[in-house]
């Protein structure tokens, strides 16, 4: 939905004679739920492992973004499927997956989360231009239902066939011990929440990446609205956010064998800082076609890092021991971001007249996000080596 929303603003804006914050909300109205369910959901990852939550999650998401369809022009309706869409898709965030990940693999682990979250990148790619088209060749309605149940429907078909996590292993050996007599023990070290809530390296990522999602957020929802205002034709904008999701999927693979091979958080606050760029890029007066190339190719490098950068920095400082409960913490944070930048952003053209103010505030902020990273201390000691 992040990666469509920006391609409906217009439609709906035309149809329904919506503000730009209006249209803006709904991703915060999602965002919020998300951020409010998302410690609960990391305990309940702790506790029942991600299969069991995600497979029924993903098939309601599916049905929530294709009710979107039926939008008639009603505020509160617009309103009330997107927190439905936000308390489903609770489910389907960065932490289910994240944790699955970084509980089966410790030497290879930064790699593995760029793989796996990659999909994300993948989605950036493909649904601009065939979000596009599908509002184009068949209108805004039929877009919303096959961008819900078939993107939905190959992720549900992937997640039955392949999906298993660290909690799934451990149940089946716990059953296997207590068929044969054996004691069970847990091998999962780490801190306490607790403990994980006054750590200050902890703190500090949890600062960086609200900073950073926040304004990346808001710049990737407005992202297509910003080049057709600045006279980029809307078949060019989507090829161009499209090009940055190409840039993503790159920006994963390496940052994921550069964190493996170097230390983490210089990797991760050079890769968070250079988001700056795109914001100074774009900025009017400065921005040239060449220029918005560039922005595109660096936005999609640095973008679709965060999640994975703060996974990988989450398991290091906090351990395996309750990481479903910590990283819930920071994806709670992330999704609140992600619910503001949006409406920010929206709320300063509307009373701008321009997206001038964000871009401004988008460079300061990104620059500062990363180097609280750069500077953090080196991880302590939780946990071997011994996983893939």
């Amino acid at each position: 939905m992040m990666s469509a929303t920006g391609l409906f603003m217009e439609p709906l804006s035309q149809a329904f004679g919506w503000s730009r914050t209006l249209l803006s909300s709904g991703p915060s109205i999602a965002s919020a739920s998300q951020a409010l369910l998302g410690p609960f959901f990391g305990l309940l990852v702790d506790r029942c492992g991600t299969r069991r939550l995600a497979l029924p999650g993903v098939a309601l998401t599916m049905a929530a973004i294709a009710c979107f369809g039926l939008l008639d022009g009603s505020a509160a309706m617009w309103t009330g499927l997107w927190l439905c869409f936000g308390v489903v898709s609770v489910s389907i965030k960065s932490t289910g997956w994240t944790t699955a990940v970084v509980g089966n693999f410790a030497t290879s682990r930064g790699l593995a989360l760029a793989l796996t979250l990659g999909g994300t990148a993948v989605s950036q790619t493909l649904v601009p231009p065939i979000g596009n088209w599908l509002i184009t060749e068949l209108g805004w309605r039929a877009a919303f239902v096959w961008l819900g149940l078939g993107w939905g429907g190959i992720t549900l078909l992937f997640c039955a066939l392949f999906f298993h996590d660290q909690n799934d292993n451990a149940r089946v050996l716990a059953r296997s011990k207590r068929s044969e007599g054996e004691p069970i023990a847990s091998a999962l070290t780490g801190l306490t929440v607790k403990q994980a809530l006054r750590h200050s390296a902890l703190l500090r990522v949890a600062l960086s990446n609200f900073i950073v999602m926040l304004l990346t957020m808001g710049l990737s929802v407005h992202l297509f609205p910003i080049l057709t205002e600045a006279g980029v034709s809307r078949s060019s904008a989507a090829w161009l956010v499209a090009l940055g999701g190409i840039s993503a999927i790159i920006g994963k693979v390496l940052t994921g064998v550069l964190t493996d091979r170097f230390r983490p958080n210089w990797i991760g606050g050079i890769t968070l800082g250079i988001a700056a760029l795109v914001f100074l890029l774009l900025l009017d007066g400065v921005r040239t076609y060449p220029f918005i190339i560039i922005a595109m190719v660096v936005n999609g490098y640095a973008q679709g890092t965060k999640t994975q950068i703060t996974g990988y920095l989450t398991a290091g400082y906090a351990g395996m021991r309750n990481f479903g409960a910590v990283y819930s913490f920071m994806s709670a944070l992330m999704a609140l971001a992600a619910g503001l930048g949006p409406l920010i952003a929206g709320m300063i053209y509307d009373y701008s007249g321009g997206y001038g103010p964000f871009l401004v505030m988008g460079t300061i902020g990104c620059a500062i996000g990363g180097f609280i990273v750069l500077t953090l201390p080196d991880f302590p000691e939780h946990e071997g080596k011994s996983k893939a």
